[in-house]
């Protein structure tokens, strides 16, 4: 098993992906709000999306976490489905903030 860490932005950041001859199985999405006090000016929400190929656009129809709200202090896990990448396949997050939210991805090579 594998991980990436990131800092997620309020632009598009690649959190993952999958180089030249390798296919993925992604396991775990963990999402962190990371402030330091839980103060609700510190809440913040993200996006993530699964783009097909190297190029593939962002968009509606590959979006499978919508304005997930994360509060101060808070953690959010994606871990009940798995989903397999192909070579070019990236997984992107956005936040609104480009200082609050962390993620930690976990795959494995299949």
């Amino acid at each position: 098993m594998a991980i990436e860490t990131l800092l997620i932005g309020a632009t598009d950041t690649v959190g993952l992906q999958v180089p030249p001859g390798k296919s993925y199985a992604l396991t775990t999405v963990l999402v962190c709000n990371y402030a330091s006090t839980n103060a609700s000016a510190n809440d913040s929400s993200f996006d993530m999306h699964v783009i097909k190929t190297s190029g593939g656009v962002k968009g509606n129809d590959n979006k499978v976490l919508n304005n997930i709200e994360m509060p101060a202090q808070e953690t959010f896990s994606f871990n009940a489905e798995r989903l397999v990448l192909e070579e070019g396949d990236r997984v992107v997050l956005i936040s609104p903030d480009s200082d609050k939210l962390s993620a930690v991805i976990s795959y494995l090579e299949v």
